[in-house]
């Protein structure tokens, strides 16, 4: 058989990968939290590592695993494991591989809570320089002796920013050093970061993959890129037979199992099924989004607009290039001096107000004051955020809806 389209394997993926229960297309939900061993030696050969088995839900379970396997088939990876949040999956996984006096090369242009978590690394000993990943000649002068990897967004949110994971995927193989890649915000089909060379790819479930805005969510996936033999960190007790397994086996045991920060079954269920219509949904979303920002590009009441695939965006063509199945449709714009963004956004009838990415209804927030609140001016003018910049999360709404909702809310406030 031919290889199917996306939304084709989306959609039986659950019963195809996980084989659930008493013919079901979907696998249940399993609340239980400890599991039976008839056979001791049982749950003393899960405990040492020698069978897979599920002992205690906080580190595995019928669910999770499932979600887990639609995930990792997702990314093309060798192992993926889900937690409770986006930014869980983030720090359960780097305090899992990282120890004082390692360095890492971070993108300046991180979301506020990443590099926020970032900041709480130098804390515990752990170096990191933020640097342009737009341009690779910045990113190889970060390097330094002790540098274990390079951690970047595929594109900034919010200002869009493209890194350049051709050369940083190239640049991190040759000095055999972790590159990290958060692909929330172009989850496939429009970006397959293992192409890039990503050792690890993250992504919080909450955003595009569960896409309605009703659970929370994060992963991690281990593409096998990696040559974890060449990765000082892990630890001996984490070293199995499969060496392909070192790195996610210490991120269970040290992230997930010691941190505790555990997605829940019925977690685990809602996202796999709102992401059987990912495909769809993504595609509908960025076609808004591209019709949304050629209509603000072109207003009088709008100065700078930020989104890959206008033709005039610095990273244009990188994003053209890597980006094969669109550009996404997380898009940011300026006001032109003199206009309230709170008042802009008052007038909105049919966009949401909120924080969040991904949703099926359009959002939108002011960005200064909310998410970089906590940044310095001189930080938020470095990662291009400026005073009257909105963000906007581009839903599902029929285009002319959504278009006639901002033409209506310039007008309002341009008058």
């Amino acid at each position: 058989m031919t290889k199917q389209g996306f939304t084709t394997r989306q959609v039986h993926a659950d019963r195809r990968l996980n084989t659930p229960e008493h013919g079901g297309v979907h696998t249940s939900t399993s609340n239980s939290v400890l599991f039976e061993f008839k056979d001791a030696q049982g749950i003393i050969d899960a405990f040492q590592g020698k069978r897979a088995a599920h002992v205690y839900s906080r580190s595995s379970s019928p669910s999770v695993a499932a979600l887990q396997n639609m995930l990792n088939e997702l990314e093309g990876g060798v192992g993926t494991l889900c937690f409770s949040t986006g930014m869980s999956a983030i720090s359960s996984t780097l305090f899992a591989l990282l120890k004082a006096g390692d360095h890492l090369i971070v993108s300046q242009y991180l979301f506020g809570n990443t590099r926020s978590f970032f900041e709480t690394l130098k804390d515990f000993g752990i170096h990191v320089t933020y640097t342009d990943v737009t341009d690779i000649e910045q990113v190889v002068e970060a390097y330094q002796p002790n540098t274990k990897g390079v951690y970047t967004e595929t594109v900034a949110n919010p200002v869009t920013q493209v890194a350049d994971l051709h050369a940083i995927g190239q640049f991190c193989e040759e000095k055999h050093i972790l590159f990290m890649v958060d692909n929330t915000m172009t989850p496939p089909p429009l970006c397959y970061a293992k192409e890039f060379k990503a050792s690890l790819i993250f992504c919080s479930l909450t955003k595009y993959i569960a896409g309605h805005g009703n659970v929370l969510g994060g992963a991690v996936t281990d593409t096998g890129h990696f040559n974890w033999e060449k990765y000082s960190n892990i630890k001996p007790a984490y070293q199995v037979a499969d060496k392909a397994q070192w790195g996610i086996t210490q991120i269970k045991k040290k992230g997930l199992r010691d941190l505790g920060a555990t997605l829940a079954p019925e977690s685990a269920t809602a996202i796999a099924v709102g992401m059987e219509t990912l495909g769809l949904r993504i595609q509908r979303s960025q076609h808004n989004a591209l019709k949304l920002a050629t209509f603000l590009d072109n207003h009088p009441g709008v100065s700078q607009v930020f989104y890959p695939g206008l033709a005039d965006h610095p990273q244009h063509f990188m994003a053209r290039e890597q980006l094969t199945g669109g550009y996404g449709a997380i898009l940011s714009f300026n006001l032109v001096d003199g206009v309230d963004p709170v008042s802009f956004l008052n007038e909105m009838e049919l966009v949401i107000c909120a924080t969040h990415l991904g949703d099926n209804r359009t959002l939108a927030l002011p960005v200064a004051p909310t998410i970089y609140f906590e940044n310095t001016a001189e930080e938020r003018e470095k990662m291009g955020v400026s005073d009257n910049m909105l963000r906007i999360s581009v839903g599902i709404e029929d285009t002319d809806d959504l278009i006639a909702d901002f033409r209506n809310a310039l007008h309002a406030v341009s008058s």
